[in-house]
């Protein structure tokens, strides 16, 4: 309590300092548990096509007009002054409107404390960040904080189970989207997108439902997020001249991990995983489940590091491990690779054509957080092109 309170503070006080730089814009604010990352892209790059200055904060990184980054602090909104500081370099740079990825912890810290947020899109709920919100219900409660605190627009997932809780919070507009409900479905568009997988049908419905709340081009909205070829870390195919796929996933929610495995799987000869879990107590629930979903689909699994901040990364690893029963499938193939650069190579080393290798948890990250608050560069895709080029793919 004492620490968000701390956060909420010194929230206001950037606010203070930089002179409240949200009321000069839009602030469109994106929450969820799944396709935060992928929805904010799609309607940065919708808005910036129809020609509106655009500023972008989220996992994937930081835009400002042309001018991109790289998120390096491993947190997706950042706290302190960092969020005001960004926003008021955004008006100065002439930004209309600025697409914001919110977490359940910043809501919950108050981070957006002193931001006018104009519109609210909510993807979808699910279990997760469970120990450091202490139930369900509280992580729930920080996403439909943005709806209660965001009074003019307010897009929704029609089709989500806890989708009554968020539409009963008043609005000026609401616009709803589902694949089959709702004022903006994919059975109306028939998007033809050249992203995998369902999950990015739903988002780029978001994405289109909030540039409909402001008026932008509907046929053109569409044909923008029909031409995104990559969302970095989003099942990204990565082409190094190998003769089978490797996609590289941010998954870390066991819906993710499985919508993943599900998009995959017909695609794929053999499906070979190689999957971590987050430490620093950070859904310790999720790890026998992600065992449970790789005995599902994968025909051989890698347990390897992630992310393990202050906790045994072996210990990690058997958790995920108590997951596999074999009673799904007796051929299933488990390794334990503790090092994640020779797990990514002794997957790839492993696969030949028609095959695919799939790696889950980091996506586009760039760092890996290991004890004592220490970060060490990482990125999952640089290791995929090193294996291939070094000889390791057959």
């Amino acid at each position: 309590m004492l620490r968000n309170i701390y956060h909420r503070m010194l929230a206001w006080l950037g606010a203070i300092a930089y002179g409240f730089p949200s009321h000069g814009m839009k602030v469109i604010g994106v929450t969820g548990t799944k396709g935060k990352s992928t929805t904010c892209l799609m309607i940065a790059r919708i808005f910036e096509a129809q020609g509106h200055s655009i500023a972008m904060i989220s996992s994937l990184g930081y835009k400002i007009n042309k001018e991109e980054w790289p998120n390096m602090t491993k947190m997706t909104m950042p706290g302190r002054f960092q969020l005001q500081k960004f926003l008021a370099r955004a008006r100065r740079a002439g930004v209309s409107h600025v697409v914001i990825e919110v977490t359940s912890e910043g809501m919950a810290q108050g981070r957006l404390s002193g931001i006018k947020v104009d519109c609210a899109v909510f993807t979808n709920l699910h279990k997760e960040h469970i120990e450091s919100h202490g139930s369900f219900e509280n992580y729930k409660r920080a996403k439909l904080e943005l709806f209660r605190r965001t009074r003019n627009i307010h897009v929704i997932n029609v089709e989500d189970t806890y989708v009554d809780e968020f539409l009963i919070l008043a609005s000026n507009m609401k616009i709803t989207y589902g694949l089959t409900r709702g004022d903006i479905t994919q059975k109306i568009l028939e998007l033809k997108l050249k992203l995998a997988g369902e999950f990015n049908i739903i988002n780029a419905l978001a994405a289109i439902g909030t540039a409909h709340a402001y008026g932008l081009d509907f046929l053109k909205a569409k044909a923008t997020v029909e031409s995104i070829l990559v969302v970095p870390g989003r099942m990204e195919y990565i082409e190094a001249g190998q003769p089978f796929g490797i996609v590289v996933d941010y998954a870390h929610t066991p819906e993710s991990l499985e919508g993943a495995y599900q998009t995959l799987k017909p695609k794929a000869g053999r499906l070979i995983c190689v999957l971590g879990a987050a430490g620093g107590g950070r859904d310790a629930w999720k790890r026998p489940v992600f065992g449970e979903i790789a005995e599902r689909y994968c025909d051989d699994v890698i347990l390897t590091n992630e992310d393990p901040y202050d906790e045994n990364p072996e210990a990690i690893m058997e958790k995920i491990a108590s997951g596999f029963s074999k009673a799904q499938n007796p051929n299933f193939k488990i390794q334990k690779i503790l090092d994640r650069k020779e797990a990514i190579q002794k997957a790839i080393a492993s696969a030949q054509a028609g095959d695919t290798v799939v790696i889950t948890g980091k996506g586009s990250e760039t760092s890996m957080a290991l004890a004592g608050g220490n970060l060490i560069p990482w990125s999952d895709r640089d290791e995929v092109v090193n294996a291939v080029k070094h000889g390791t793919a057959k």
